[in-house]
Parts: C-alpha cells; sequence; structure tokens
C-alpha cells in the first residue's frame, strides 16, 4: 500500500513549487489544475485546483475554512535540517517549532518534528526517521 494525498488549493503552479522547494521533491505532471509530486520516483502528494471538476466533479468546497481542519500532511524527510534551513529562508510560518517526539525522552518514535503552516492553511509536518533524535542517526 502507498498512500496518495491530494489536497486542494487555489494555485496549483504556487503550491507546487511551495512543496518542491520545502522538501526538495519534484514535480511529475504540472499545470494550473493538477499536479502530482514525486520524491525519488514515489508520489508524495497530489494538488488539484479548487474550481476544476475534470471528469469526477468538484472535489472540496473553497468557502469551507478552515482548509485541512484536523489533517497534517506529515513527511519524513533524511534532511531535516536541510529543510528546516529551507523553511526559514521561505519565510514559512512555524506552527510548532523544532521539538523532539515524544518530548520526555522515554519511548515513542525518537523523532525530531516541525509543523509548518503552507499558503493555502494546511498544518504540514516535517519529520526526522524515527530513531535519528538520539544523535546516533545517518542517513
Amino acid at each position: 500500500m502507498r498512500p496518495q494525498p491530494l489536497i486542494c488549493v487555489s494555485d496549483v503552479e504556487a503550491s507546487s513549487r511551495w512543496f518542491q522547494r520545502l522538501l526538495g521533491c519534484q514535480s511529475a505532471h504540472g499545470g494550473p489544475n493538477y499536479e502530482r509530486l514525486v520524491s525519488r520516483g514515489s508520489l508524495i502528494l497530489q494538488l488539484h485546483h479548487w474550481e476544476v471538476e475534470h471528469h469526477h466533479g468538484q472535489i472540496g468546497n473553497p468557502n469551507l475554512k478552515p482548509y485541512g481542519n484536523g489533517v497534517l500532511l506529515w513527511f519524513e524527510i533524511d534532511d531535516f535540517d536541510a529543510a528546516l534551513a529551507r523553511a526559514e529562508a521561505m519565510g514559512v510560518e512555524i506552527v510548532l517549532p523544532r521539538h523532539r517526539n515524544p518530548p520526555d525522552g522515554n519511548g515513542g518514535p525518537n523523532h525530531w518534528e516541525c509543523w509548518l503552516r503552507d499558503p493555502n492553511g494546511y498544518t504540514v509536518v516535517l519529520a526526522s526517521p524515527d530513531g535519528s533524535a538520539d544523535g546516533n542517526w545517518k542517513p
């Protein structure tokens, strides 16, 4: 099984550039209506314009906010520190700054996380690989 999340956005091309820069992923489709973003040949995220119905009808209602209420777009990434530097350079809104999960150091994934807000208001979580917060992890 491979998850293939899709979110609706107001500007597919701008959102594509934002995610490509933040995550270091690539476009596998492109265009103003729909985008497929890939990393190492695997689909990681789909972007769809709110107003485009294609053959399936409208996917979401852009008037219902906040977008993605209760949904986190969670990405485990090998270059966590570099991604945080990219986020800072981009001026990305930080929802929850870099922290260890779990914070008390006992059990759990033992990784670093940073929660961000994308330009459409979705919460994006960057996480280092499990076990990497103890300083012994190597990519």
